[in-house]
């Protein structure tokens, strides 16, 4: 709540099946309202989704304005996106989650206490259903445009064959951080949550080899299903890669991490990137001691994949991780070859030094020599596009050192 700028100043908690009229128990209402009278509270915030009529009637009874937290990580999310696409997003999620209570906010904005509620004014349902799905649409259309850009990207970053690295991860664990650390970037980098609403792509080398890394936004439990679904776009950049980075903030309690990691991996099951290969980065051990990180690692090593204990604020153990990225995407191959020396294949040996790591290139009168190590998909386009200029490709193996 402290993300969204508020100050908390009481708490209520009850234990019971959901009252159809206020979701709490009617004795417990009255204590809300002496709450919020004591407090001079001026909103109230519920744990669990309230229906229009639970958040009408418990607004008339502790006369302030109650939301849930679905609104509230609306709220945040508003706060947090810069993009238009992230506008979009929000603002898409926010009209299906009205257009589902549509009938009841009508019905209740027409109720004579509380005449306008939530703005409707004296809409009747059906127009006001339809103002709705119009808008919906039209939200869609412009996002399809900029998906068709988003795709067209992607389809270009597979032209140029380099491997691609996903960070994942709960809200608040540092992928950002760790995205700056590996990546020698500056993104924004907060205590508070979603300081990530969208995708940020940069290049990055190791061992002479180049990936594009991209950090997306954080995963949070009970993520409700239509912010899911109008964050997609985004959180697709997770199923297309050759690698999934995922980020847990090994410093919390370990009941805490163990309950984030479950739901990191239910997240990524959900938006169908289960299959990608994850290294789990466990992340701010500079906040624990030596027997604490041996112990939380003893515990998760079991739970979690290929796990890799670092501080990204104080870039402690990041090429104990890039080794093992290195080791996860390790199919790269080496292949030598020799062209004729043109002007095309000057420009083409000006291409290999942008898209393979070239080992070694020597001229002699009349050709090229070239030494590169690449992907097997890359290395068959250069293959092919070898024996186009009538070169000879002289050798192709298994890198096996990459690690």
């Amino acid at each position: 709540m402290q993300s969204a700028g508020y100050v908390i100043v009481g708490k209520m908690e009850q234990t019971r099946v959901p009252d159809a009229r206020y979701q709490i128990g009617a004795g417990k209402v009255e204590e809300l309202a002496q709450l919020v009278k004591e407090t001079e509270a001026q909103k109230v915030i519920f744990d669990n989704p309230l229906s229009p009529i639970q958040a009408y009637n418990l607004a008339k009874a502790a006369n302030v304005e109650i939301i849930d937290r679905f609104q509230l990580i609306l709220e945040i999310f508003t706060q947090r996106a810069t993009t238009t696409e992230a506008q979009l997003q929000i603002k898409l999620a926010k009209l299906r989650y009205d257009l589902a209570q549509a009938k009841d906010r009508v019905r209740l904005a027409k109720k004579g206490e509380q005449p306008g509620f939530m703005g409707l004014g004296a809409y009747e349902a059906d127009v006001y259903h339809e103002s709705v799905k119009r808008e919906i649409h039209a939200i869609r259309r412009k996002l399809r445009k900029t998906r068709t850009s988003r795709v067209l990207h992607r389809e270009r970053r597979v032209e140029m064959e380099f491997s691609q690295i996903s960070l994942a991860g709960y809200t608040k664990a540092g992928k950002s951080s760790l995205f700056n650390a590996l990546a020698s970037e500056h993104v924004a980098v907060d205590t508070a949550l979603f300081t990530t609403l969208s995708t940020t792509t940069r290049m990055i080398e190791m061992s002479g080899k180049r990936y594009l890394l991209t950090d997306t936004v954080g995963f949070i439990d009970r993520l409700p299903l239509m912010l899911i679904e109008a964050f997609h776009s985004t959180l697709e950049e997770t199923i297309y890669s050759d690698l999934i980075l995922l980020v847990l903030d090994v410093s919390e309690p370990l009941y805490l991490i163990e309950k984030k990691l479950a739901t990191c991996l239910e997240t990524i099951e959900r938006i169908g990137a289960s299959g990608v290969p994850v290294i789990t980065v466990l992340n701010k051990i500079d906040l624990l001691s030596e027997a604490e990180i041996k112990q939380k690692l003893a515990k998760l090593e079991q739970e979690t994949m290929n796990p890799v204990p670092i501080s990204a604020l104080n870039k402690t153990n990041l090429d104990t991780l890039r080794n093992e990225i290195l080791k996860m995407l390790s199919n790269y191959v080496e292949a030598s070859f020799t062209i004729p020396l043109t002007n095309e294949t000057m420009s083409f040996i000006s291409w290999l030094f942008k898209t393979a790591d070239v080992k070694s290139l020597k001229y002699d009168e009349n050709a090229a020599h070239v030494v590169l190590e690449a992907s097997p998909s890359l290395a068959e386009k250069i293959r092919s596009r070898v024996e186009g200029f009538h070169g000879k490709l002289e050798n192709v193996s298994r890198d096996e050192k990459r690690a």
